[in-house]
């Protein structure tokens, strides 16, 4: 942020963002919703509800994925009006993949550019 560089920024807020909707508590359909006031939980932290904990794999696999959609979008964005926004893509996949392979990524990226990316693996 203090470097003012956008694409990383908006990378890293939206990924972050899906890192949290994966951690997030799933919802028991079969947990009785209205419980009568006697029945309540009552005290400080009982209504908390653990989040779940990703596997180090499952982030790297979230991240990569982040990373391949915006390629692929990158890629359908052929017309000359929405250059500027398939290199904003294409700079914010590569911020994301300097992440899981260093520096290697940003000419892998590059290379990408021009190819529909393959299937996501790790």
């Amino acid at each position: 942020m203090r470097a003012r560089d956008q694409a990383a920024v908006s990378a890293l807020r939206t990924t972050l963002a899906a890192l949290d909707n994966a951690e997030a508590v799933p919802v028991d359909e079969a947990a009785p919703r209205g419980l009568a006031l006697e029945q309540s939980p009552a005290g400080v932290g009982v209504t908390e509800a653990a989040r779940r904990e990703l596997s180090e794999r499952a982030v790297v696999d979230l991240v990569r994925t982040e990373a391949t959609e915006r390629l692929r979008a990158a890629a359908q964005l052929t017309a000359p009006p929405h250059a500027a926004r398939a290199a904003r893509l294409r700079a914010e996949a590569t911020v994301l993949l300097r992440f899981l392979d260093g520096p290697r990524a940003e000419e892998s990226t590059a290379s990408d550019a021009d190819t529909e990316p393959g299937p996501v693996t790790a």
